[in-house]
């Protein structure tokens, strides 16, 4: 009885190894699912257990986006939101303390972060990106596009009748204190400036300036959701990615393109002192892959991948036939244009 036993175990043994050699192993059937999920990558990152977001993504948006990564990783997740601005001081002030609290930080403004704050490396998804989304220096990657257009109100105003260059807004005085602009929107302005030069640049606004009386706000996605209220007829520009948020809710608002459609990006990049470096890595890979840039189109954003679909699809269409020019501020460039704006922008 025992060789028998013995030789049972033994059959049931090397069926079992024969039908496991037939299988996926768990993590060849987590990377077919999650094709971002490097199993050498993921097993450093899961001793670490934690990674830290510094993210200026709402978190509508952002929660559900990381929970995704905690369910495939098993890698808890803890989410910080605050403004770009809020973000770039948290970091410079943890930095002089010799704080090591943040591991990867997704933000518009990382190209104003001490560079030397930031690790040198490049994701596996990087080569997915299109080129102007991978820092020469490796510094960070776009998470998301981020072009510049103007919105409007579509029950107040119609299609036909909207301005097609900027300097035709001044012939619509219906628009007077109907209009607003963002008090951040310094790239749109350097952009306007490459575009036109100097002198016709501000000839133009101070035009619009003078008869249309635009207002001046704080908060691309509030004056989205005020032009899709009707309480403004027209954003002077706003960020693309929030006209189709507000839209996709039901809102009555769209965008057109008026040339030069300014562009930059929503950046990831890692500490180079992230207490959880390998999480980091693999979280970074995660924001730039195939799959949570599908995610984050269900809330208008725009992939910087080539490999997604906008949605509603074509929006880049007209978008990327116009004039689009890439503006990236470093700081002594945002001290520069912002206090052009305020010369430009402050009521007459």
């Amino acid at each position: 009885m025992p060789q028998i036993r013995t030789r049972v175990r033994a059959t049931i043994a090397a069926f079992a190894a024969a039908l496991l050699l037939t299988l996926p192993s768990l993590s060849q059937a987590q990377e077919k699912a999650h094709p971002w999920l490097d199993a050498d990558l993921l097993a450093a990152a899961k001793s670490e257990g934690t990674v830290v977001v510094y993210s200026t993504t709402n978190e509508q948006e952002g929660l559900p986006l990381w929970k995704i990564f905690e369910d495939a990783t098993g890698i808890k997740v803890l989410y910080v939101r605050a403004s770009d601005a809020q973000i770039l001081s948290r970091v410079i002030i943890e930095a002089r303390a010799n704080q090591r609290s943040w591991d990867l930080s997704q933000t518009a403004n990382i190209q104003k972060f001490p560079q030397d704050f930031l690790l040198d490396w490049e994701p596996p998804e990087a080569r997915n990106l299109m080129p102007g989304a991978r820092d020469p220096n490796r510094k960070w990657y776009g998470a998301y596009a981020n072009y510049n257009t103007p919105a409007y109100n579509t029950t107040a105003v119609k299609r036909e009748d909207l301005p097609a260059k900027l300097e035709d807004f001044v012939k619509h005085p219906e628009f007077a204190g109907r209009i607003a602009i963002d008090n951040t929107d310094t790239p749109w302005l350097a952009a306007v400036f490459e575009y036109y030069g100097e002198a016709r640049a501000r000839e133009i606004l101070g035009e619009i300036v003078t008869k249309l009386k635009p207002v001046v706000l704080d908060g691309h996605l509030a004056i989205a959701r005020a032009v899709g209220s009707g309480e403004y007829l027209i954003a002077l520009n706003n960020y693309l990615n929030l006209t189709l948020n507000v839209k996709l809710a039901q809102s009555p608002t769209d965008y057109w393109v008026v040339d030069p459609v300014t562009l930059f990006f929503g950046q990831s990049a890692i500490a180079a002192k992230a207490p959880h470096p390998n999480a980091a890595k693999l979280a970074q890979n995660f924001m730039i892959s195939r799959e949570a840039q599908q995610f984050l189109t269900r809330f208008g954003r725009l992939p910087t991948r080539p490999d997604v679909d906008t949605n509603p699809a074509g929006v880049l269409e007209p978008v990327l036939r116009a004039k689009v020019i890439t503006k990236l501020l470093d700081a002594d460039g945002e001290r520069k244009w912002g206090k052009i704006f305020n010369e430009i922008f402050r009521p007459r």
